[in-house]
């Protein structure tokens, strides 16, 4: 999951001082020459591509040389390293706010800049700035995100049975069963991915229980058997527990695997009509199907659950400063600036959580859905809780959280044992 718009002047003055107030490169002035900067990330290939051209329109504005280094799944482990080795790259581009956290509280991390506290402040809902914030002090900037709060569907599927987009979990379920009906499962779902069945629940978790709880849970300052807990997991119950609804019940859902989730609603075969995950699913339609999204590939947002507004669980790539110096720091301002994001907007595969991003920038119709839910949603936004939490609880393969509701996708109707299991890995990881 264009063309350069007018910055604001905060931007203008501090970060981008080589533009125009039109946004138009200065030809002649080009105030970072003979300056390199180094950014980290994880991205490589198309998405790499599509950064380093963010980067290039920043490099034209100041005549900086900017260098990016993909470390893919590796970078905690790189960024670490370097650290310790008195080299770290100037910028970092990272995905668990856990690490964030650990980066600023061992003084690896250089605090924010007042200019970017004020473009973050700005041209992003507050709860953006909190995630980037670490005791107090703003650290990080969310230049990218994910929508995981997304239905996908076949409109072929829906037309068979003459459904609508369902609003509530109530009419989710009943969709569900008219499709089951015409003889098709309803939902497939990537259970043999762990990860896929946190976002399941995380969705459920914040619709029922709040975003004040979703908090709470995140810190472990609620335990895991805490009846909103209970209530999320006998809601999402009624979905995993009826194996007419479910592709190949439970037991067929804990051998598929994500992309294969996704090929069995929108391949041929079709083996159901919806799949829940994020934007990032359309990628998955396209480049293994026939399917186009926005015409036979749609999606709605997950639905409301006993009247909850609109919410949305992100993921997301949040942008923090290793060293002290005025590139780096005109480097950071660029990227919490509307302009920067609207370079990729255009090019497509992108979301931001900045609200001065005009919609129009975004490529097509899908695109531009998905990133007003997430501007739209405000406050209303909570980060990925799985990966808020320690690795050993939130992001390990056959262990933790990944490996408890797998056993809940088994045993539905056992929500006492999910409760229990669920709370022991988390007191353990969280150490308390």
């Amino acid at each position: 999951m264009n063309g350069l718009k007018v910055i604001t002047a905060l931007v203008a003055a501090s970060a981008l001082t080589a533009c125009s107030s039109a946004g138009t490169p200065d030809t002649t002035t080009k105030p970072l020459s003979g300056k390199t900067i180094e950014v980290a990330g994880t991205w490589s290939g198309d998405e790499q591509a599509r950064f380093e051209q963010v980067l290039a329109a920043f490099e034209e504005r100041t005549g900086a040389d900017v260098r990016y280094t993909p470390a893919g799944d590796e970078l905690p482990t790189v960024l670490q390293t370097r650290v310790q080795g008195g080299t770290p790259p100037n910028i970092a581009l990272v995905a668990q706010p856990g690490l964030v956290a650990q980066l600023a509280r061992t003084g690896a991390l250089k605090p924010l800049s007042a200019e970017v506290d004020k473009a973050v402040t700005d041209h992003s809902a507050a709860v953006w700035k909190t995630l980037g914030s670490v005791d107090g002090k703003l650290y990080g900037v969310y230049f990218k995100t994910a929508n995981k709060s997304t239905v996908w569907y076949s409109q072929k599927a829906f037309d068979a049975v003459g459904a609508q987009p369902p609003k509530t979990w109530d009419e989710f379920l009943a969709v569900g069963r008219s499709v089951v009906d015409s003889g098709q499962a309803a939902v497939s779902v990537g259970g043999a991915d762990g990860w896929t069945l946190t976002d399941w629940f995380e969705n459920v978790y914040l619709r029922t229980a709040g975003p004040d709880n979703y908090d709470k849970l995140a810190r472990h300052d609620l335990p895991w058997t805490d009846p909103t807990v209970r209530t999320a997991l006998e809601t999402l119950g009624r979905l995993f527990g009826d194996p007419r609804l479910v592709a190949g019940g439970g037991a067929g859902a804990l051998q598929t695997e994500f992309p294969k989730s996704v090929v069995d609603v929108f391949g041929e075969p079709a083996k159901a009509a919806m799949v829940y995950e994020a934007d990032f699913v359309a990628g998955v339609i396209s480049a293994n199907t026939s399917a186009k999204v926005g015409e036979d590939a749609k999606f709605f947002p997950f639905p409301s659950i006993n009247g909850s507004p609109e919410a949305v669980v992100a993921g997301g790539d949040v942008a923090v400063q290793l060293k002290d110096d005025d590139a780096t720091g005109r480097l950071m301002a660029y990227l919490a600036s509307p302009e920067a994001g609207s370079v990729w907007a255009k090019l497509g595969g992108f979301l931001s959580p900045n609200k001065d991003i005009p919609v129009g920038d975004y490529p097509d119709d899908v695109t531009r859905d998905l990133a007003k839910r997430v501007v739209a949603a405000g406050d209303n936004v909570r980060f990925d809780l799985s990966d808020l939490a320690p690795a050993a609880f939130g992001g390990t393969k056959g262990a933790g959280e990944w490996k408890a509701l797998q056993d809940f996708l088994a045993n539905p109707g056992d929500v006492d044992g999910a409760v229990r299991r669920l709370e022991a890995e988390a007191a353990k990881a969280y150490g308390k």
